[in-house]
């Protein structure tokens, strides 16, 4: 494990295209999936991570306070290094937890390269013209610094985008695992986020 920080896209990003299977229902989720959402979360998460265990069940929450938001999360690890993030343990993760958005598998990590994610969690924001208006950490608890899961970075933006107003530029980076690329596929920005 490599502590890695987000790559903090450029705000005002357009949110790229998607289309990937959900673990759950098993129907393929895409973009225009959420195009009546007045906004956007993409968490880039895993089953095994411990950061991601830390706050997984404050991630199941947000998808249940605020179900006007649309919300995907996607697990980007390698099935050939890290099978413990396959598609039954993440669906069984989802269950156990009761996400209420879907939970799908970028086996390919195509996707996870065109938000340039880095780490697991990495969360972006969009708003209603799916434009990035935050990508940073949920809050300042990390496994290790005893500080309690708030969500109040991620719970904050996505208050303000529902508002229709911009959140603060303010915004921390996530901090994470280092996501599991496929041996030999490493995207260009892997390794600058080292922390």
């Amino acid at each position: 494990m490599a502590k890695t920080a987000s790559t903090m896209l450029a705000l005002g990003t357009v949110a790229p295209d998607f289309a990937l299977p959900d673990v759950v229902s098993g129907r393929t989720v895409q973009l225009a999936d959420f195009r009546d959402r007045p906004g956007l979360l993409v968490m880039f998460i895993c089953q095994h991570c411990p950061f991601v265990k830390h706050i997984e069940a404050e991630l199941a929450a947000i998808g249940h306070d605020y179900p006007a938001l649309g919300i995907v999360a996607i697990s980007p690890n390698s099935l050939q290094t890290h099978p413990q993030d396959g598609p039954e343990q993440l669906k069984a993760q989802a269950e156990r937890l009761g996400f209420a958005f879907p939970y799908c598998l970028d086996e390919s990590q195509a996707v996870a390269k065109a938000y340039t994610a880095a780490c697991t969690p990495d969360f972006f924001l969009f708003d209603r013209d799916r434009r990035l208006v935050y990508r940073g950490q949920l809050d300042d608890s990390r496994p290790s610094n005893d500080r309690p899961v708030t969500g109040a970075d991620l719970r904050a933006a996505i208050t303000a985008v529902l508002a229709g107003e911009a959140p603060s530029a303010d915004q921390k980076p996530s901090i994470g695992c280092n996501i599991k690329w496929h041996p030999g596929q490493e995207p260009d920005y892997y390794g600058a986020q080292l922390v």
